[in-house]
């Protein structure tokens, strides 16, 4: 472990291999870095302190660096014990940043962390999760912070909790609420990257398996389609009704998870809640039945429960553990129960976390410019923003669209013309 004043993460030697890393995903971000050559230029974020805690991988190393480029100095640390690619943690290091993670570090390390980038007075906070903004206002409430964004679903519904108790104390950009941010990176991007997660933790055929998704929104609508396209049979287990509807149109069995239990081979939680498989669904659960989660936190299978009454455990390969049941049956989970996408994998592919760190970069800059003319609220990015990086990202792929013409703009803005 390499401990530095400025940063603290494995082996700062693993910065050339971290760097090679970095230009790949530089080269399938191209939105991306065209925000970060107009940032470089003006500069909007010079002299302010950055506090991230983000995923550590290599496309959120480029949104450090457009960060940096913007005039923002920037301290990062890990959203998850299994995440960080330690190669990036020591690129950045490199730089300059001050980077604060590792894979594999423990729940004390994780909190000694936040303590650390707080430590630094920031001015404007980008999480993912809503911890650094918990923290920030749980322990750190002298800190004058311009406002912060944050990424995920999960981390939204803490910080809109947050607000209706009127305890948050600046204004978040939601940037999960922006369609070119749900609509790709959770559908396509967790739905891609999440079988992938399985595939390396287990070299299992998908093909022929029964796949149980727990939850049908963005993330689990991708999940889906990803395992149904490559030949499962899926099953889907919902609370909402609407959902549910949907599942079944789509072609999926809908049914509760005290039935998919007995009938599954591969489980696959994506609801943001806790429990979500308990240790009676377990019980229930063919000998050999496989567990993993693409929900934000380790809550959603219930591995309290699990670690608790198992018989006997053995870590069969890295991210896979068995666990032996009280009636003898053996079942596995995948990544400790967190994120199978990042702890066994490497997340979203760069092409689709290119949209997401667009408008992660452009709320950051929002905040600063229009952050005192805004309330204590959660904010959802401005529809303008969210059009533009939808139309940088088709230019970058070199698809032209139609535009309306001034007779189609009128005719659509008219209520005198029907039928």
């Amino acid at each position: 472990m390499d401990d530095h004043m400025d940063y603290k993460i494995k082996d700062i030697k693993l910065a050339g291999q971290g760097e090679r890393q970095l230009e790949w995903a530089e080269a399938h971000m191209p939105t991306l870095m065209l925000i970060r050559r107009e940032l470089g230029m003006s500069k909007p974020l010079k002299g302010l302190r950055i506090a991230m805690l983000l995923h550590v991988t290599k496309e959120t190393g480029v949104l450090a660096r457009t960060m940096a480029a913007a005039g923002g100095e920037v301290y990062l640390g890990g959203s998850n014990p299994l995440s960080t690619q330690d190669d990036i943690a020591a690129a950045l290091a490199s730089e300059g940043m001050h980077v604060f993670a590792w894979k594999g570090q423990t729940d004390k390390d994780y909190n000694d962390n936040i303590k650390t980038i707080l430590g630094s007075k920031p001015d404007l906070i980008m999480d993912d999760g809503a911890d650094l903004h918990a923290a920030t206002h749980q322990k750190y409430k002298n800190l004058r912070i311009m406002g912060g964004t944050e990424e995920t679903t999960t981390g939204i519904t803490r910080l809109k909790a947050m607000e209706e108790e009127k305890v948050l104390r600046y204004p978040v950009i939601a940037v999960n609420n922006a369609y070119t941010k749900y609509l790709f990176d959770n559908r396509y991007g967790t739905g891609q990257s999440g079988v992938d997660g399985v595939i390396r933790a287990t070299n299992i055929m998908i093909s022929g398996k029964v796949a149980v998704v727990a939850g049908y929104g963005w993330v689990g609508r991708g999940v889906a389609m990803r395992l149904h396209g490559m030949g499962a049979r899926v099953i889907v287990t919902e609370v909402n009704p609407f959902r549910a509807l949907e599942a079944i149109m789509d072609g999926y069995g809908v049914m509760t998870m005290a039935d998919a239990a007995k009938e599954g081979d591969l489980f696959i939680t994506a609801t943001g809640d806790m429990n979500v498989v308990t240790y009676d669904n377990m019980l229930r659960m063919k000998d050999g039945a496989i567990m993993a989660n693409v929900g934000h936190f380790d809550v959603e299978i219930d591995m309290r429960t699990l670690n608790k009454k198992a018989k006997r455990t053995k870590q069969i390969r890295d991210h896979l553990k068995e666990f032996e049941l009280s009636n003898g049956r053996k079942v596995y989970v995948l990544a400790e129960g967190r994120l199978v996408n990042l702890g066994a994998a490497e997340g979203h592919p760069s092409e689709v976390m290119d949209l997401s760190f667009a408008n992660q970069a452009l709320a950051a800059v929002n905040i600063v410019k229009n952050g005192k003319s805004l309330g204590n609220k959660v904010y959802n990015v401005p529809e303008e923003t969210d059009e533009r990086i939808a139309k940088l990202k088709l230019k970058s792929m070199g698809i032209s669209i139609d535009a309306l013409t001034k007779e189609q703009k009128e005719y659509m803005t008219q209520w005198r013309y029907g039928t």
